[in-house]
């Protein structure tokens, strides 16, 4: 069955419209260097207590951020206004000491103020394209906690490196319904546990993807709206949980604000690190373990490999259930004990995350549903699963990969289960990340739907599925889902 929908801007999702992401400090620099840059084309009256005001204040300015941190994005602007600074300050020393004002024609002087102008223009440019992320506000009733954990199964050898010793080890991050914390409580940092790890991951990932490391430097700055540590929510009950396995070279809080979004909605959402497949993996004991993962430029051999990792990353995902149960029963220490309901689980992950929590669903009966973001089945025998699906995907084009669609279908169309594949317009693969809330808005790389209207689909649908299959909430899913996009419906025995 097949159901067009209205565009995801009916109202039930919005974009927030936000400024060139500056903080306070920036813009009074900004502000202080573009007055430098103008004080020459003001009336003589007004130039003196223009320069005057605005030269220490850019000074100041420009001195606190040298302290606090400086970002990239700012170097253009304090360029603008060091260069602009001599000629404004030098008419009144020179007036001061009673030398005749020399002032340069207005044709000599306009170059010179436009590069200036141009060069301060370009900081808050900068700063929109590669902002500091600010993440969703989360819209449940639950206030949000967090709490990472390190986790090794006895029972597998880490593949990965030749130690005979050496057993597979998860780092994972638990987002959960939460007490309200008191104000001004500090709020979990984006990428890592502290800031030196945040910024370990943000270059890894800078250098996975080719960029360089500095065009992301606002990213270790983010925090997220959970608390570490937050006490456990103390109404109700026992929570479902929602496992979640990253993209090739991605890592545990690349979903952060989906994360948080589904805890604030009565979730436990569980997000793994893959070592030697997410990008950086920070150890409890400090040691930070890379990826192993490298194209080789051979499909055949790189297919192979994607479906060896994909493998293990399905394993790691079945162990890490078992590890919940552990912790709800008691067995491992957590303030989760008695509140996960284990029998209510859902696999999920993007890309290579989605292909491996479809494979985790058809090996292990003990998940209850599974959600794939944009992955492509890497199952190298795709056997009947039995549980509900929903694999969201971006919108198909010339260079989608022509066997992705087909092999997806061939796999929802062999559960026994309702399944259901929602392609979303104006999605692109990154749109079911937060890369949209920290990237440059380019279509073709975070997609059309804006800063966070993108997140927001992904939750409302995602939330929507959940709702309906693990907490078995009544209404029509199907009708539901396809408000935000073109929807396929897969029924049990179709074959489609």
């Amino acid at each position: 069955m097949w159901r067009r929908a209205p565009r995801a801007d009916d109202g039930r999702v919005t974009d927030i419209i936000t400024g060139p992401q500056m903080s306070p400090l920036e813009i009074l620099a900004l502000l202080a260097a573009l007055a430098l840059v103008v004080a020459r084309w003001l009336p003589p009256a007004a130039r003196p207590p223009v320069t005057v005001a605005a030269g220490p204040v850019f000074a100041l300015s420009a001195a606190a951020l040298g302290v606090s941190g400086l970002r990239w994005q700012l170097l253009p602007v304090l360029a603008g206004g060091a260069l602009a600074l001599p000629f404004a300050v030098s008419p009144l020393l020179r007036r001061r000491a009673g030398r005749p004002v020399r002032r340069a024609r207005w044709w000599v002087a306009l170059p010179g103020s436009l590069v200036c102008a141009a060069l301060t223009a370009t900081g808050p440019a900068a700063a929109w394209a590669f902002p500091v992320p600010v993440l969703p506000e989360p819209t449940g009733r639950f206030a949000v906690g967090t709490r990472v954990v390190q986790w090794t199964d006895p029972e597998r050898p880490e593949t990965a490196t030749p130690e005979p010793g050496d057993r597979r080890t998860v780092v994972v991050q638990l987002w959960y319904p939460a007490q309200r914390s008191p104000a001004g409580a500090q709020r979990a940092r984006y990428l890592g546990r502290t800031e030196q790890e945040a910024r370990t991951v943000a270059g890894a990932l800078a250098r996975y993807s080719g960029l360089p490391g500095f065009l992301v430097d606002g990213v270790p700055r983010a925090h997220g709206h959970a608390v570490v540590d937050a006490p456990v929510a103390g109404d109700g009950g026992r929570f479902p949980v929602v496992l979640f396995s990253p993209g090739l070279g991605g890592v545990r809080t690349q979903n952060t604000a989906w994360a948080e979004e589904l805890a604030s909605h009565g979730y436990v959402v569980a997000a793994l690190d893959h070592p030697y497949d997410s990008a950086a993996v920070v150890l409890a004991d400090g040691r930070t373990v890379g990826t192993a993962l490298a194209a080789t430029g051979d499909d055949a051999e790189d297919d192979r490999r994607a479906a060896e990792t994909t493998g293990i990353r399905a394993a790691d995902l079945g162990f890490v259930l078992t590890q919940l149960g552990r912790l709800d029963r008691g067995e491992i220490d957590g303030p989760l004990a008695g509140r996960l309901d284990t029998g209510r689980a859902a696999a999920t992950g993007h890309s290579l995350g989605g292909a491996a929590a479809l494979q985790a669903a058809r090996q292990d009966r003990r998940f209850a549903a599974v959600i794939d973001l944009d992955g492509y089945p890497r199952d190298p025998e795709p056997l009947p699963f039995h549980q509900p699906a929903l694999a969201l995907t971006q919108a198909l084009g010339p260079t989608t990969d022509p066997r992705y669609l087909p092999r997806l279908n061939e796999v929802l169309g062999r559960s026994t289960a309702t399944g259901y594949r929602l392609t979303v317009p104006g999605a692109a693969h990154l749109t079911f990340t937060d890369a949209p809330l920290y990237l440059p808005p380019v279509p073709s790389l975070v997609g059309s739907l804006g800063r966070t209207r993108g997140p927001r689909v992904v939750a409302a649908t995602t939330l929507a599925f959940l709702d309906a299959t693990l907490r078995q909430e009544p209404g029509d899913l199907a009708g539901a889902l396809s408000a935000y996009g073109d929807l396929t419906v897969h029924r049990p025995g179709t074959g489609g």
